[in-house]
């Protein structure tokens, strides 16, 4: 399990067998606001809170009965190759449930709770019932080839067909002989079916090093070659290892990608302290990245054996590593990455399941304080570098700079990242060299991943009605990075144009005229009467929404939090029983009215 999991504790009886399973599993207690004394985080709603966690990918053990998980998480079940493990445990700490993903994590965590516990563990899955193992879940540093057939296998032993067992006894089952189901464990490629799985052991490292820009396809073409020449299979390949120069060498996060396997780098220091151990040291490669081997010396770095020397193309190298066990413990650091992530409002329940999962994943969180306190229990435990506002340029620094050390990084930002947030300012930093006030070398080389998120425009126009049903803009009014003739000149096409305008950052404490300024430029062009939506810490308990007439807007009763959404001159308010409505027509009145006007034909002959 990549993400660690969270023990949740319900109430006070089960307070104490939740800690305790947090100690054997190495995770943090989520408890129940109110209803207990202790806890790394606490959460106000169960079934929010557990369904939260749920679609972030974090596995979630609750000290609670099993309903309570199964309620929370039903209504996201949809793929359960993808879900996370679900695992109840009574509040007395003698009965453990793995509820989902017994295959993927969940059977394995409730035998190590009930062990420590001395518990019952009461696993169902068939495979685990009848021998105690499942065939699609092979142990650590193996990977199975034919997982579509694992089904199949594990339905004719149940049926008595009788197993064999080709290569090493993973799972302890013994080495029958004439079984109709055969499991084979080889570093070779070997035919596989219904009733044969395939199992690798990975203990092949691929040292790869390339010219810049190197084709995909050239690299690839070397590095199947050279495993077909050594009578290896794919599966078999643990990591893909190289000097951290190349960390953003499309060419070898391709193969990375296609092998499923993760990219580890290595310094030239690194490197070069195989330099004695190399098969084919070169001074050229020296000269230009300070080590005399790339592909060997990141295999030998690695802690392999060189199996296959390097083979060089026109612009690739590989060179093949064997390690002695199956390679569990990952060598060399992570090319890192940065996520920029847009939270939403603030609100659990506005925040994407991609957003969640991207924050559970990451080794850190990097944002403004008030951000990243929005996340509530999802941050608990995560370190953290909080900025100031007015920060933004040092907070952007900063993210980019922890994920060029390997880290996986999330960049919190409030609405969408990649709307008047910091989106924008990552890749502009990115874009400038280190002389030209960028940020270091390695920081150019992390992987960067944006992920949207509901802005304020979108959330002021759901609760309005909806205001956004024709053309619209946004206009910040912060003239502390945009000149105000800018503004103002956007201020004027924008009434011009008769759009919808949503303003973002209408005032401030010594920011006061724009605001007052835009009304004014707008009342040139559409009627006084026009609808302006207010809406004030939008998905948050002191969400506050009020409508005014265009005209009798004011200043002061609007702040940094505020969304000032102004209509088109055709926006309009619907009265309706929970209170008005704002809506911009699109033209379907004029389809909807020469439909009425239209004759009836009620059939027959003319």
């Amino acid at each position: 399990m990549a993400v660690k999991p969270v023990v949740l504790a319900l109430s006070r009886s089960g307070e104490e067998v939740a800690h305790r399973v947090a100690r054997l599993i190495g995770a943090k207690v989520h408890g129940r606001e109110g209803r207990v004394a202790r806890a790394d985080a606490f959460f106000p709603n169960a079934l929010d809170h557990a369904r939260d966690l749920f679609a972030a990918g974090v596995p979630v053990v609750g000290v609670c009965a099993s309903g309570i998980l199964i309620r929370a998480v039903a209504p996201l079940l949809s793929d359960k190759r993808g879900e996370p493990p679900v695992v109840s445990v009574s509040d007395d700490g003698a009965v453990v449930v793995p509820l989902l993903g017994g295959h993927r994590g969940a059977n394995r965590l409730a035998a190590e709770i009930a062990r420590g516990l001395d518990a019952v563990a009461a696993v169902t899955t068939a495979g685990d019932v009848a021998m105690g193992v499942a065939l699609d879940a092979p142990p650590e540093g193996y990977r199975l080839a034919n997982p579509q057939d694992a089904k199949s296998a594990m339905a004719a032993m149940l049926a008595g067909e009788g197993l064999s067992v080709t290569g090493e006894d993973i799972f302890g089952l013994g080495r029958e002989a004439g079984g109709a189901v055969e499991l084979v464990v080889s570093e070779a490629p070997a035919e596989a079916g219904e009733k044969r799985l395939v199992y690798h052991p990975q203990r092949i490292v691929l040292g790869l090093g390339c010219a810049r820009d190197c084709d995909p396809e050239e690299m690839w073409a070397l590095v199947c070659a050279m495993l077909e020449e050594a009578g290896i299979a794919t599966g078999a390949v643990a990591c893909v290892a190289s000097i951290d120069l190349k960390a953003d060498e499309p060419a070898m996060n391709e193969v990375a990608r296609r092998l499923d396997v993760p990219l580890r780098l290595f310094s030239a220091v690194e490197l070069e302290a195989q330099a004695d151990r190399l098969a084919n040291p070169s001074e050229v490669v020296f000269a230009e990245v300070g080590c005399h081997g790339v592909a060997e010396g990141a295999v030998l770095a690695a802690g392999a054996d060189l199996a296959v020397e390097k083979r060089k193309t026109a612009n690739a190298t590989c060179a093949v590593g064997r390690t002695a066990e199956p390679v569990t413990d990952l060598p060399g650091r992570a090319r890192g990455r940065l996520s920029v992530v847009g939270i939403g409002p603030g609100q659990a329940a506005w925040r994407t399941p991609e957003v969640s999962r991207l924050i559970a994943e990451a080794d850190e969180l990097v944002g403004y304080g008030l951000y990243i306190d929005l996340l509530g229990p999802l941050a608990a435990g995560k370190p953290r570098h909080d900025f100031p506002l007015g920060g933004e340029e040092a907070r952007c620094r900063h993210a980019l700079e922890r994920a060029a050390e390997g880290r996986n990084v999330a960049l919190v930002c409030s609405g969408d990242a990649g709307i008047y947030a910091m989106g924008a300012l990552v890749f502009e930093l990115l874009d400038r060299g280190r002389d030209d006030h960028g940020v270091s070398d390695a920081a150019h080389r992390v992987e960067v991943v944006c992920s949207p998120g509901v802005s304020a425009l979108q959330g002021a126009a759901a609760r309005a009605g909806a205001p956004l049903g024709h053309d619209f803009c946004t206009i910040s009014l912060s003239d502390l990075l945009t000149p105000r003739e800018d503004i103002l000149r956007r201020l004027h096409a924008a009434a011009e144009g008769d759009f919808v305008i949503a303003f973002y950052n209408p005032v401030s404490k010594t920011r006061r005229t724009l605001l007052a300024e835009a009304r004014d430029i707008l009342l040139r062009h559409r009627p006084a009467e026009t609808p302006v939506m207010l809406a004030s810490s939008l998905g948050r308990p002191e969400e506050h929404v009020r409508y005014r007439r265009l005209d009798e807007l004011q200043v002061d009763e609007v702040d940094m939090l505020t969304v000032v959404l102004v209509g088109s001159s055709n926006s309009r308010l619907a009265h309706l029983g929970e209170g008005p409505r704002m809506f911009t027509p699109r033209g379907y009145a004029r389809k909807i009215d020469g439909d009425l006007a239209e004759p009836r034909r009620t059939g027959g002959a003319a």
